[in-house]
Parts: C-alpha cells; sequence; structure tokens
C-alpha cells in the first residue's frame, strides 16, 4: 500500500477529549509535527475525523 504524511497544522488546545485522542492515536503529538502511515481505511477514517487539524502532504 502507498505510505501518505500526515502533518498537524493546527492546535489540539480547545478540541474535544475525542479529537486530542484521534491526533495521539495517529502519533502527532506537537503543533508541525509529520507521521508516516499506510493509506488504509482505518488511518484515512482517522485522518477525515481531524481534517480541519492536519493536511496531507505528499
Amino acid at each position: 500500500m502507498a505510505i501518505i504524511k500526515i502533518k498537524q497544522t493546527k492546535s489540539r488546545i480547545g478540541a474535544p477529549k475525542n479529537l486530542k485522542r484521534t491526533l495521539d492515536a495517529l502519533g502527532l503529538h506537537k503543533l508541525g509535527h509529520i507521521v508516516e502511515h499506510e493509506d488504509n481505511a482505518s488511518i484515512l477514517g482517522m485522518v477525515d475525523k481531524v481534517k480541519h487539524l492536519v493536511t496531507i502532504v505528499e
């Protein structure tokens, strides 16, 4: 499968608890942090949930 890079672009301060938990599950802990994951349905679902806080880096 393809590898996607996910970058946290907005702060988690003020976000609900479930969104903070989703960011932790993706491995994003601070602003500007970039992680790599495989492009599968579970990862894309998590990215869709926090799409206002992250961007996909090509």
